[in-house]
């Protein structure tokens, strides 16, 4: 598979009264055509910054992009003009928010909303807009779509304004859709709903995705290979079966643990990871696990790990081999 898209060093900033908050800090990950790539961590990692960041969509100020490229197509991302990310985002690159109430204008009807990039971007008819959007809607599994298009917001419940966001994601037919914990909100039916939609739609458009979560339960059945983040570091990359099989960094380990299974007979106690994320005043010298780390030796005290090659496809930034407890 090609490469789509590449982020090299990425770091982001935030100025604040406190001083200056560390929120991404060198994240460098790349993305194929038509893959699926799990980001995952607790909140406040990094997460959806790094990809906000790269779409030029965090606030300025407070935030600042400090270093990095993102390059999509040989172009980087952070070095375009206003209009040109414009006619990128959307159009594409499309995102889906967390919380779909909150995204949607209320005084606005569905169809306007959902036809609207459409119009933006390709410059196409009011009334073909929205006779694509009626199409969008019913393929995303809105029943009587073309009914509803003059419905507004609080009309739909709140999978089906998740859908609908996604059939407005999905309108220019983006080549990389961005889904940041799209099924946070909603009820586990309804996430299952969500990500079986997610899945099909990869397989009929083709179309590569990036899904921010904190459940690693749902990037199991839907990612091709996983990022882990920590303290706006990525600590860990694999494909999804290696790293499930063969977690190696501390912090995934006791992601891990956390996660009921349902492959073991009897009762297993879950595992928590005990204190809390740093806050990141500071960019730090040491590993950002350290306080929280089992596993840790000397050497993580004076050195942040880079991300060392494993085999399998497998990135770790930790200076301990976790199976064996020895230093690498």
């Amino acid at each position: 598979m090609a490469e789509l898209l590449k982020l090299e060093g990425l770091e982001t900033q935030f100025r604040t009264h406190e001083g200056t908050v560390h929120a991404v800090n060198g994240v460098s990950i790349s993305l194929n055509e038509g893959e699926t790539l799990g980001i995952v961590g607790e909140s406040g990692c990094g997460k959806s910054v790094s990809m906000m960041s790269m779409l030029r969509l965090i606030p300025t100020p407070p935030g600042k992009i400090v270093a990095g490229k993102a390059l999509y197509q040989g172009k980087d991302l952070l070095q375009m003009s206003l209009d040109e990310i414009r006619h990128v985002r959307g159009a594409q690159i499309s995102l889906v928010f967390q919380d779909p109430m909150t995204f949607f204008n209320p005084v606005l009807t569905i169809g306007r909303q959902v036809a609207e990039p459409l119009e933006i971007h390709n410059g196409v008819k009011r009334s073909e807009a929205y006779d694509r959007a009626a199409q969008m809607l019913e393929l995303v599994g809105i029943p009587r779509a073309k009914e509803r298009l003059n419905d507004y917001p609080h009309q739909f419940s709140g999978g089906m304004r998740q859908r609908a966001m996604i059939a407005m994601a999905l309108i220019c037919a983006p080549q990389i859709l961005i889904a940041d914990e799209p099924t946070t909100a909603l009820d586990v039916t309804i996430q299952a709903q969500i990500v079986e939609l997610v899945l099909r739609l990869r397989e009929e458009l083709g179309m590569a995705i990036i899904w921010i979560t904190h459940d690693l339960g749902i990037i199991a059945g839907l990612a091709q290979r996983v990022a882990v983040m920590y303290a706006g570091y990525i600590i860990e990359e694999a494909p999804v079966k290696e790293l499930y099989a063969h977690p190696q960094h501390p912090y995934t380990i006791g992601l891990l643990g956390s996660l009921p299974r349902m492959d073991e007979s009897g009762h297993r106690r879950l595992t928590s990871i005990d204190g809390l994320p740093p806050v990141l005043m500071e960019k730090p010298a040491y590993c950002p696990f350290l306080p929280r780390c089992r596993y840790a030796v000397e050497h993580c005290k004076v050195e942040n790990p880079p991300l060392l090659d494993l085999p399998n496809r497998h990135r770790v930034a930790c200076w301990v081999d976790t199976e064996t407890g020895r230093e690498r």
